[in-house]
């Protein structure tokens, strides 16, 4: 039978009694050590997982601003800084002219994208943001695309839009909506979606705000039936189980960028 010591401790006439367990075993010090640590470093390892989930697509800056510097021949992820001391308002600044309606005419799918990235305003480098204003003709579109690099929030200011987003594999669950005039909708980064004017005699303005310096757009179309050089039709009619010659007469068509 195991004895149970107990020690008894008196202050200020109070009485405590502590069990100390039924085993005089202790604790080797170098295993709680070792235990100790590896806790340590899955919790650092969690923190660092969960932490970088947070990280926006572009890295926050570490200065006030960092204009980029065009004419510099150094390769970074971006843009290197300007000198502080060479940068001027007009770095920040850009006559987009964004009140005014752009043409949709020559457009084949019915839209033009006009886009404010760091490529037209220098002073957009490591500041993680860009904006653009979308035309859409009567029964026009932005087609179906992506933005590797960026999120997307779209505010209707004139007419109606059909909007929609595709969530990854395996489910592709759709989701769409009927937009109008000062609705707003997001589309998350990396997915496919599209806007579509469905009025066949109004013209529709939008303006996206997208969460990078340069977000990029993928047209799916473009990208897979307008690729230089193309992809194997073997490829493609295999891909979108239809005829080789379906996918000739895709990859012969003049696959047009409504961007600006």
């Amino acid at each position: 039978m195991s004895s149970i010591s107990k020690t008894k401790a008196s202050t200020n006439n109070t009485t405590t009694s502590i069990s100390l367990g039924t085993t005089n075993t202790l604790e080797d010090p170098t295993k709680t050590k070792m235990a100790s640590t590896a806790s340590f470093l899955a919790l650092t390892t969690l923190f660092a997982l969960l932490s970088s989930q947070a990280i926006a697509s572009d890295p926050s800056p570490l200065q006030d601003f960092c204009v980029a510097d065009k004419d510099s021949h150094v390769l970074v992820n971006g843009f290197v800084c300007k000198d502080p001391k060479d940068v001027k308002a007009d770095d920040f600044f850009l006559a987009a002219n964004l009140d005014k309606p752009r043409d949709t005419s020559t457009s084949k799918a019915g839209s033009n994208v006009t886009l404010i990235n760091v490529m037209r305003i220098p002073g957009l480098n490591t500041l993680g943001i860009s904006l653009a204003r979308i035309d859409y003709a009567p029964l026009g579109e932005n087609p179906p695309h992506t933005h590797p690099r960026a999120t997307e929030i779209l505010t209707v200011l004139e007419g109606t839009l059909y909007v929609g987003f595709v969530t990854s594999n395996p489910n592709n669950t759709l989701f769409t909506k009927m937009l109008n005039k000062g609705d707003v909708f997001v589309f998350p980064e990396g997915l496919i979606h599209f806007q579509f004017n469905p009025c066949p005699d109004k013209p529709a303005v939008a303006i996206a705000a997208l969460s990078s310096q340069n977000p990029s757009a993928i047209t799916i179309a473009n990208a897979v039936f307008g690729s230089k050089p193309s992809i194997s039709d073997d490829v493609l009619a295999k891909a979108f189980q239809v005829e080789k010659k379906t996918v000739d007469w895709l990859q012969a068509q003049f696959w047009a960028d409504n961007h600006n």
